[in-house]
């Protein structure tokens, strides 16, 4: 799966494509949402970009309205992220997830099968996919938290093999 040349528009506007975002690093892509119970992993999802930064790793935020729990606009989603979470990880301008309008990064991820071999539709907000820069990817749902052990060593195996 070739996802470098997928154009991506960051939370403030700039345009790149994903291979320019991710620089050649292992990346966990996830779906966020302000508003979403599941929010509190914003916490994690930065705890992981400290810890591996430096050793060629990021996390990339993708907000998400699909399922009515994201802030209004860029602004405000840029604002509660620094401000409630301290988060210091890439972030893209707000995007759609599912359907015939997802994101094109999105329609290739969803492809990933999870743990239980299923792929198609994102389930709901912070559901992870963790991207190798040659293209193999694994998938988490939303219930798995990032500092979940399949995560962290998925993160570390692929660290080491860089």
């Amino acid at each position: 799966m070739n996802l470098a040349p997928i154009e991506i528009t960051t939370l403030k506007g700039d345009r790149t494509t994903f291979g320019e975002l991710t620089g050649g690093k292992v990346a966990l892509v996830v779906n966020v949402a302000s508003r979403c119970g599941l929010a509190p992993q914003y916490a994690q999802l930065e705890e992981l970009q400290k810890t591996y930064a430096d050793r060629g790793f990021t996390v990339i935020g993708f907000p998400s309205n699909q399922f009515l729990q994201e802030l209004s606009s860029e602004d405000k989603i840029a604002e509660y992220c620094s401000m409630t979470w301290g988060v210091t990880f890439p972030m893209t301008e707000k995007v759609k997830v599912n359907g015939k309008h997802a994101h094109p990064l999105y329609r290739e991820l969803t492809q990933t099968p999870d743990e239980e071999g299923k792929s198609g539709r994102v389930i709901w907000n912070f559901e992870k996919f963790l991207v190798h820069p040659d293209g193999r990817t694994k998938r988490f749902r939303p219930t798995v938290v990032p500092d979940d052990p399949r995560i962290v060593g998925a993160i570390e195996d692929w660290l080491d093999e860089k």
